[in-house]
Formats: C-alpha cells, sequence, structure tokens
C-alpha cells in the first residue's frame, strides 16, 4: 500500500461541521509539505513523530489560537487521519475496550468488562468510514466492495474483522472489530470468578490425562479463552497442532504448529477450509489437536480423529447447553459430504466427546463455566450427561450484579478410574469414592 494511498486527501469536503472540516484542510497542508520518498525511509513510529512535527509547525504559522489541549488533540486527530484509522484510533489503544462496533458512520458502540456502550462519536462521513473500513482492509490485502460487500479477516494485531457494506447493510457499512485480551490460565481466571480452585485442579487433571474436551457457549462468552487456557496445561514434550479460521489461541509451548484456513481469492480460488486443515493436521503426527471452533462438515473429521488415537483434543463449537452442543455436533457432522447415517454419528460421539464445559456470559457482563459434564454413555446408548459442577445463580441485584456458587458432583467411576491410571489427583470436593480399581490395586499391594 503507498504512502500517499494512506494519507489521503479526498478531492472535496466531507467533513461534517466546522471541527470536520479544520481536520480536512489539515491533513491537506500536510500532505503538500512532506516529502513522500523521504517518509516511506522512515520506521512507523519515527513517520508519525515527524508528522506531528511538521503539523506543528503548520498551525503555529497559519493559526487558529488553540489552548495547549485542543492543539494536542487536534494535531493527533489528523495525523490519525493521515496513517491511522481516524477516530477509531484512541478505541484501538484502550485496553480495556474488547469490541469496537460501527453502525454506519453516526453510530459507534464498544464493549468494557462485558457491557455495551454507545460512544459520542461519529465519522464526518460515509466516505470518511469508507476510506478507514479500505485501509483496514488493504492491510491483509483484501478489499471491499459492491461486488465484494462482506470481509472477515484478521488484522497482523491479531484482531478479527468483519465488514459489511451496502448493498447488504441497510444501516450503511457496518465494522466490526473484535480484540482478543491477554491469555489467561485457569488460576487467573478464578479471580474474575469464571471458576474456582476445585475445577481448576478437575479440569487440569482431565486434560492432562487425555481427555477429550469440548467447550461450548454462545458468542461473547469466553470460549477461546477457556481454550487457550486449557491449552497451556498441555505438557511441554507434546506436538501441538491448533487449526482456527482466524489464529487467537496464544500457546505458550514450544513444540506448537499454527494452522489458519484461507477463504478464497477475489476470483472463487485457492480457499483452504478448516475441514481440510483437520485432515492434513493427520498427516502431522499430532500428540494433541486443538480446533478453534468448529462449524461444519469438519466435526465429523474431529470426531474420528478423537476416537481413534488422537485423544486429549480440544475444540470449541456454539451451543446454549451441554445437550445442545451433543446435538449440534452431530449435525455438524451430517454437514459432510460423506454421508454418514444418524445413528452411526450417535455412536461416533459417544465414542470421541468425554468432557462437555458450558460457558454462560451474564448481564453484568461476568463470564462464567456453568456446566462442566461427563459424557458417560457408550455406543448406541441414548446421550448420558452427568453434571459434576454447576454454577447455582442467584437474583440479580440492584446494582446489575450477578452472585452464585458453584456445586460440585460425583464423578463417574469410569472418569475415576481413568484419572487414577494417568496418575491424576481427584479434588476432593468432588466426593468420588474409591473406585474398584483403585481398591483392587492397593489390595494387590
Amino acid at each position: 500500500m503507498s504512502l500517499r494511498s494512506r494519507i489521503n486527501t479526498p478531492e472535496e469536503n466531507t467533513g461534517r461541521g466546522e471541527d470536520g472540516h479544520l481536520v480536512s484542510s489539515y491533513r491537506a497542508k500536510l500532505l503538500e509539505e512532506i516529502d513522500l520518498a523521504e517518509m516511506s525511509s522512515l520506521a512507523a513510529a519515527e513517520r508519525r513523530a515527524r508528522l506531528e512535527r511538521v503539523l506543528g509547525h503548520i498551525i503555529s504559522r497559519e493559526g487558529p489560537v488553540l489552548s495547549t489541549v485542543e492543539r494536542s488533540q487536534l494535531i493527533r486527530r489528523v495525523v490519525d487521519e493521515a496513517l491511522g484509522l481516524g477516530i477509531l484510533e484512541p478505541l484501538l489503544e484502550d485496553a480495556s475496550i474488547t469490541e469496537i462496533m460501527v453502525n454506519g458512520p453516526d453510530a459507534i458502540f464498544v464493549e468494557r468488562a462485558g457491557r455495551v456502550e454507545q460512544l459520542p462519536l461519529r465519522f464526518p462521513s460515509h466516505d470518511q468510514l469508507m476510506q478507514t473500513i479500505e485501509r483496514i482492509v488493504s492491510t491483509v490485502n483484501r478489499r471491499v466492495d459492491e461486488s465484494n460487500p462482506m470481509v472477515d479477516a484478521r488484522l497482523p494485531s491479531g484482531e478479527r474483522v468483519n465488514v459489511i457494506i451496502p448493498p447488504l447493510s441497510l444501516t450503511g457499512a457496518t465494522l466490526t472489530i473484535r480484540r482478543f485480551p491477554r491469555s489467561f490460565t485457569l488460576h487467573e481466571m478464578t479471580g474474575l470468578g469464571s471458576l474456582d480452585e476445585p475445577m481448576v485442579y478437575l479440569l487440569a487433571g482431565l486434560v492432562q490425562a487425555k481427555f477429550n474436551v469440548i467447550v461450548s457457549g454462545a458468542t461473547g462468552t469466553g470460549k477461546t479463552t477457556l481454550l487457550n487456557a486449557l491449552s497451556g496445561l498441555i505438557p511441554e514434550s507434546e506436538r501441538i497442532i491448533t487449526i482456527e479460521d482466524s489464529a487467537e489461541l496464544q500457546l505458550q509451548q514450544s513444540h506448537v504448529i499454527r494452522l489458519e484456513s484461507r477463504p478464497p481469492n477475489v476470483e472463487g480460488k485457492g480457499q483452504i477450509t478448516i475441514r481440510d486443515l483437520v485432515r492434513n493436521s493427520l498427516r502431522m503426527r499430532p500428540d494433541r489437536i486443538v480446533v478453534g471452533e468448529v462449524r461444519g462438515g469438519e466435526s465429523l473429521d474431529m470426531l474420528q480423529a478423537m476416537s481413534t488415537g488422537h485423544d486429549g483434543s480440544l475444540a470449541t463449537v456454539h451451543a446454549n447447553s451441554a445437550e445442545d452442543a451433543l446435538m449440534r455436533l452431530k449435525t455438524l457432522a451430517s454437514m459432510s459430504d460423506v454421508s454418514v447415517p444418524f445413528e452411526a454419528l450417535h455412536d461416533q460421539i459417544n465414542s470421541a466427546v468425554d468432557v462437555l464445559i458450558q460457558l454462560t456470559r451474564f448481564p453484568d457482563g461476568a463470564r462464567r463455566i456453568t456446566e462442566i459434564a461427563i459424557l458417560d454413555s457408550h455406543g448406541a446408548e441414548p446421550y448420558r450427561l452427568a453434571t459434576v459442577a454447576r454454577f447455582h445463580a442467584q437474583p440479580m441485584t440492584p446494582d446489575g450484579r450477578v452472585h452464585g456458587a458453584f456445586a460440585y458432583f460425583p464423578l463417574p467411576r469410569r472418569t475415576a478410574d481413568r484419572l487414577y491410571m494417568a496418575s491424576q489427583p481427584i479434588p476432593q470436593a468432588f466426593g468420588v469414592a474409591q473406585s474398584p480399581l483403585e481398591l483392587a490395586t492397593r489390595e494387590a499391594r
């Protein structure tokens, strides 16, 4: 992308009001003053500093008379428009914001601490919003126009971006930027109230004993955050392959291969799907396969991998409960181009899935594990879920907060035996009686 296109001066003033006119006017003057060839040779930080310095001279020379604060704000806005994303730039720098939602030029919403709020900001015009969108998508070699009105991409800095413009969007150009917070460990998540210590130790044992785990929940419930925390429990010695639509997982182990799907190009060719990557990963000698989200026919390949020697796999799925997650997996697997009877899919899920973890986002923005369930059925048996942990919520308080408590239930005997054989301790809170396998081992000694 050329520097001239990044410092883009509109042919006509599209700003609204005096403030928008001032920004557009100084941006045009800034372009006249700088040497583009020289600017191209500078690093990003040096380029910004140089533009701020030149713009400061222009304002001092030509006015208007501004206070120190007003002058700094004007310089920042003009340079943000020239090099960055305009009024979105301060929002991207705000670490407390996890989602930015632009509903046309006049409505900007953000999510902080799980709560959505509208900001008193707007773009000067629809054209200015489109320029910002084009700048964003060009960084990932994509384009957006009437012939290609939808874009879903990941920025180099990690944010997930979705764009949809007219004629598909009747609201105007719509931009959604989802930012991902730093990765949390399970112990850190206890401080946020997402789970408690007994559940941490149980989940750690399940992951290290190579149970196949499905994390389910609605959009924005923290599935990726929990998946990342669970993945961090995988031993350093194991080879891990992560498969995602947009690479969001941040595993710290040394032996990690990260795979990311690829959308079709402008000619409709070159697409690499999650299913393609899951199939290919089986040829890469994985110890663990971590799928960011299953949403189509790849669920069949994932289930087959889980039940044919790739124990300890992790994945997420959109569902409103643990029971719904099982039905959704069956439905998604049936979308595969391989015709498999529903009865066979039922058996496959019983064979492949060991644990389901349900996440919920509450009205106060808190995200919690609301259920941990063990799939304790076999073969053609009806699904039998044994809930081993559940969050019981209390009525919302006048200040909008949701409180509650975690309850625990005994682990199924087969699960307890498997943890014991993997030398994983069972937290006392789950009240598991000594398993027959453990008693027999002790008697043999």
